[in-house]
Formats: structure tokens, sequence, C-alpha cells
């Protein structure tokens, strides 16, 4: 039984020989990943990663500093790198994931066998979004409608965006401070996702993380917006995360 709070919708696979680790999109919880089990192979667990601040965590004080995260993040997830292990983080979480193995290889000497990132450009990012974390809710909340950074859904309920605004607006500072330091390539592949329709991030864009690689890496494309992944359809995805991971099970 999973009892790490960090990790909620995590049900351990008897065969896993791989562990992915999924990092949400700004103010996402980690249900967003919580069918990914049932639809990748036996050998792969699927760690679903529960920020403070959100679902589950609500009541959990969000980090509004990458560098206190990312040192909570080592802590509460060390137990389980007993086996090579893969993030995936889309949007927001694709930065937070990418400064995570920048983290754990400089301080801890272990990194990931493989990254997946989604919806992201790859750092430094050029066109970097306008500064909204400071602003009054409501100011702040018209901001993220024009940034289409958050999904539709969460506007229907206010309720739900009132719970959520703590966890947003700290994301959003980790995202507006953040500044690129350049370092090595990593030595894993890359594999890097996202929508044909999404407004914020292009095929170019996405292009952009070859930089970050000294291995293999790829762009694939799906239908669909920002949010493709969390569409009816995301069999296509799912299907090329596990044609990319079985290479690392062989």
């Amino acid at each position: 039984m999973n009892t790490n709070k960090w990790l909620s919708f995590y049900k351990p696979k008897p065969q896993a020989r791989l562990r992915l680790f999924c990092f949400p999109h700004a103010g996402g919880g980690a249900s967003s990943y919580r069918l990914w089990s049932k639809a990748l192979p036996p050998e792969i667990d699927v760690c679903p990663v529960q920020l403070p601040g959100r679902e589950n965590r609500v009541m959990d004080l969000p980090l509004g500093e990458i560098d206190a995260l990312l040192e909570s993040l080592t802590i509460a997830l060390k137990p389980y790198w007993d086996i090579p292990f893969v993030f995936f983080g889309h949007s927001f979480g694709a930065l937070i994931s990418f400064e995570f193995i920048r983290h754990l290889r400089r301080e801890h000497g272990i990194q990931p066998v493989h990254f997946c990132v989604s919806g992201y450009q790859a750092p430094p990012i050029t066109n970097k979004l306008p500064p909204i974390s400071h602003l009054p809710d409501d100011e702040f909340i018209d901001g993220l409608r024009e940034l289409d950074s958050t999904p539709e859904a969460v506007f229907e309920h206010m309720e739900l965006m009132e719970l959520l605004l703590p966890a947003l607006r700290a994301d959003f500072e980790i995202y507006e401070k953040y500044e690129y330091s350049e370092e090595k390539p990593f030595e894993c592949p890359i594999s890097a996702f996202g929508g044909r329709k999404d407004p914020l991030v292009l095929e170019d864009d996405l292009e952009s993380w070859r930089n970050h690689t000294d291995n293999l890496f790829s762009v694939r494309m799906f239908p669909g917006d920002h949010f493709y992944l969390h569409g009816s359809d995301r069999k296509p995805l799912l299907e090329a995360i596990s044609e990319d991971l079985k290479k690392q099970l062989v």
C-alpha cells in the first residue's frame, strides 16, 4: 500500500523494472495520470507526483521557491530509485522535472534513464509569459484565461478555482523567477511531445530540447491543444511513451 503523500494514485506493479514519475501542469494534480498505469506495460511503474496545495494535499502549503521544492522532492522520492527511473513532465511539470534532473545530477550523482517532456519550450525560454502571480485574484484569473494555460474545466467551477489559487500562484511564481543557467547536456535520451493545435508551444519549441541531450532525441505531435494529453484519446501518446521506454528494458 502506498502511504507517500507525494505519490497519489500510485499502485506498485510486481513486475516493474522501470518507474515513470509524472509531473503535472501548473496547478494540476496527480489525478491527471491516474489512468496511465493500466495503459502501460506491467514492467513500467507509473508514479503520479502530487505537489503540495492540490487535490488530496490542498491543505498543504504550496512551495513557490524551486530550490525548496527540489529538495523536498528528493527526500520524498529517493526510496523509489531502487530501480531505473524516468521523468515525464507536462508544461510547468516539464520545467520542474528538467531542473530536478539537473539537481539530482549535481547534488547526488544520479539521473533518470530517459526524459519525456510535453507542452513546454526548452530552456532558455525565448518567449516567456508575462508575470501575473502578484495580481489580485480577479486579475490573476483573467490572466490565466488569456494565457490558455489552465484547463477550461477549472474556470467552470469557481469553488475549485478558489482552492487552486494558492498552488497556481506558487507555480507561476516559480516560473516567473526562473533563471536558466547552462550545464552540460543530459546523457539520457529525450522524447518531446506536443499538441498540434497548442497555441503556447509549437513544434519548433519542442525541437529546442534537442540541445539538452547527447543521446537520442525525438519529437511527436498529437491531435489537440495544450492539454492534448488529457483528452479522451490519449492512447497514441501512451503508445509512444511505451515504445520509447521499452528500449530501456532490453
